[in-house]
């Protein structure tokens, strides 16, 4: 059977195949077309089940609806939630999201922005890997439209969405101080990002504000590509060797639930004498008994910013001069269990 055409819904509702292009581009109303024939072909389109040829419709319109998100991991439960409200944010405005993960590789992620630009995606939501600046700037000189998150990359004049990661470790070694802690280990992941940076200065801070010496024993580096078995043997050595540890502060919470079945094998009590807290919460921080404190970003929010700043941007005019980037620089807090 013939597929539907958009000249059998002309034919049907009795206008032009110009105004039935108008209607499903996007366009009636510019194109000053009544609402009550908008409504009369809509319904025409419903009833007869048509379903325009994505392919066809970019080449008339120059667009995909489509958006390409890059992220670290997308398996990472914080990467994973704000996945998905960003999906269903932008889906709730025509538009549909396309994701991958980086690994924090930048090859890989030089090769995802390659692929989205062969599907021709109309913006790009990146969790930027150090060294892909050039990638980003190119996107940008073509006027494609780009927003970052989770962390920036210096001298980029890009849109960004990123949090105050320094505040926020900075408060839990506080709360961790004023519980009489003075042997705060801190364990993170071996990467060049700016948002790891900015947690251990916030850890650093906070013990010399607080007349605290820092101990380099006490820093633990895991990293990026160990597997759980590796990540669990340098953990048990590390706290093994450094008996006098009264309290962790895990730099990821995927460190921190390596660190709990670690605390489990070595027969650590996590109480009074000995406290944790996790960067990024997570489920499992609940279920644990005792329950995890942990720094929780604003997920919501995060979304909610990126999504709007990206929407913002595709609907720009950018032919007209270029508009100022923004960045929007957002609160974690200290959830204490």
């Amino acid at each position: 059977m013939k597929p539907l055409s958009i000249k059998d819904i002309a034919k049907k509702a009795n206008v032009s195949i110009t105004t039935v292009s108008f209607i499903l581009n996007g366009k009636a109303e510019k194109m000053r077309i009544s609402q009550e024939m908008i409504l009369k072909v809509e319904k025409i389109i419903q009833e007869l089940g048509f379903k325009p040829n994505q392919v066809a419709r970019s080449l008339r319109t120059g667009t995909t609806k489509t958006i390409g998100l890059i992220v670290e991991d997308i398996s990472n439960p914080f990467f994973a939630a704000i996945a998905r409200l960003i999906e269903d944010k932008a889906y709730k405005h025509g538009y549909k999201i396309i994701y991958s993960s980086t690994e924090n590789d930048l090859e890989k992620a030089k090769g995802l922005i390659r692929m989205f630009k062969t599907r021709q995606v109309d913006g790009y939501i990146i969790v930027p890997v150090t060294g892909l600046e050039e990638e980003i700037q190119d996107l940008l000189n073509n006027n494609t439209p780009v927003v970052v998150f989770d962390r920036s990359l210096p001298g980029l004049d890009v849109n960004s969405v990123l949090v105050d990661c320094a505040a926020g470790t900075y408060a839990a070694v506080e709360s961790l101080i004023k519980q009489g802690k003075k042997n705060i280990a801190f364990v993170t992941v071996d990467v060049d990002v700016q948002q790891i940076k900015d947690r251990y200065a916030g850890y650093m801070n906070a013990l010399k504000d607080s007349g605290i010496k820092a101990s380099k024993k006490l820093h633990q580096l895991i990293p990026f590509s160990s597997t759980p078995d590796e990540t669990a043997g340098l953990l048990k050595n590390f706290f093994t060797k450094n008996a006098e540890i009264d309290a962790v502060l895990f730099a990821t919470n995927y460190l921190a639930v390596r660190g709990l079945f670690c605390f489990k094998e070595l027969n650590k009590t996590l109480n009074g004498d000995f406290k944790v807290i996790s960067y990024d919460d997570h489920d499992i921080f609940k279920l644990h008994s005792p329950e995890i404190s942990a720094v929780d970003q604003p997920i919501d929010e995060i979304a909610e910013n990126v999504i709007s700043l990206i929407l913002k941007d595709l609907a720009a005019d950018h032919t007209l001069e270029k508009a100022p980037f923004n960045q929007v620089l957002l609160k974690s807090r200290l959830i204490s269990r």
